[in-house]
């Protein structure tokens, strides 16, 4: 019984053929994506620029949607309500409102007499605000994790390949990040400790899509050392196209299937994720494999550092 494929085993088709006219397209789309993030700004969620935190633990099982709606009507502000703890614990988030510390209690306080009427039994456990300066610091820590992650990446890749590979995948990776902080301050949408795990998780699938290019690439550097460059990455882009095309595909599917289906607070960071796995997988064919054809990465220079070590694979 013969295996379904997507992609038959004698494709050949010519990737870096279009190379050019996807570096420029990627120019364009990445600086017009940091254009809007300087001249639109993010949406920061409270997460980032404070607010006011209220949890509460009701006596029955409740419509969340229905709880959202009713905090809405008080006219406070986007409402963000997720299960916290136990399974009838909610966390209802505020954003700050204009007037100090006196409109922030009087928010949390319409909130706690708004639970109290509509929900009989429920009780509320806090009430607080969270203040700008310490969501300023988790701001900066949730940009230097993803800053961090990227550049361990890069001198992992280094160190496992070469120093060309190294600069391919973080200048893929930036790419990327940058794409989708694009993306969000062109529909501010809000950004949240969410979307910074949806950042994590695109830098993983890219570098994941990447590594397998590369290993690949590297794999036929030292099998064909007669072959020239670009025809060996067009050989290597064929040769893993199947895996990427499953491996993308799988993961958009699933990914779909939350955007439409599943509940609002994850709306955000699922919309991240399947933007991020598509321009991973674009990135990861016309920015990663080519950007070693503008370093010069030919099969001698690349097998060099490897002589002395061991046999030599054999010509073919």
């Amino acid at each position: 019984m013969k295996l379904l494929k997507l992609v038959p085993d004698n494709t050949n088709i010519d990737f870096m053929r279009w190379r050019n006219v996807a570096l420029i397209l990627s120019i364009i789309a990445t600086v017009a994506s940091l254009a809007m993030v300087a001249a639109r700004g993010l949406n920061l969620g409270i997460d980032f620029v404070g607010g006011q935190v209220v949890r509460t633990t009701f006596a029955q099982p409740i419509d969340v949607e229905e709880l959202r709606g009713r905090v809405n009507r008080l006219e406070l502000g986007d409402a963000s309500i997720q299960e916290f703890g136990g399974p009838r614990t909610y966390q209802i988030r505020l954003p700050r409102p204009e007037g100090g510390d006196a409109a922030a209690s009087r928010a949390v306080t319409q909130v706690r007499q708004m639970i109290v009427k509509s929900y009989p039994g429920a009780r509320v456990d806090a009430g607080e605000s969270v203040s700008g300066k310490v969501s300023e610091e988790l701001a900066l820590d949730g940009a230097l994790a993803i800053a961090l992650a990227m550049l361990g990446i890069a001198i992992y890749i280094w160190f496992r390949f070469e120093w060309q590979f190294g600069v391919g995948a973080l200048a893929t990776l930036a790419h990327d990040v940058s794409m989708i902080f694009g993306f969000f301050a062109i529909t501010q949408l809000q950004v949240d400790l969410n979307i910074v795990a949806a950042f994590l998780a695109v830098v993983g699938y890219s570098l994941n899509d990447t590594v397998v290019i590369y290993d690949r690439i590297r794999e036929n550097l030292r099998k064909y050392r007669k072959m020239a460059i670009i025809p060996l990455i067009n050989l290597s882009l064929n040769e893993t196209l199947s895996r990427t095309i499953v491996t993308s595909l799988s993961i958009m599917l699933a990914l779909a299937a939350l955007l439409f289906l599943g509940p609002d607070v994850i709306f955000g960071l699922t919309l991240a994720v399947l933007l991020g796995t598509f321009i991973g997988t674009y990135s990861s064919v016309y920015i990663s494999a080519p950007i070693l054809v503008w370093l010069g990465v030919k099969p001698d220079s690349f097998l060099r550092v490897e002589e002395g070590t061991g046999p030599r694979p054999q010509e073919i």
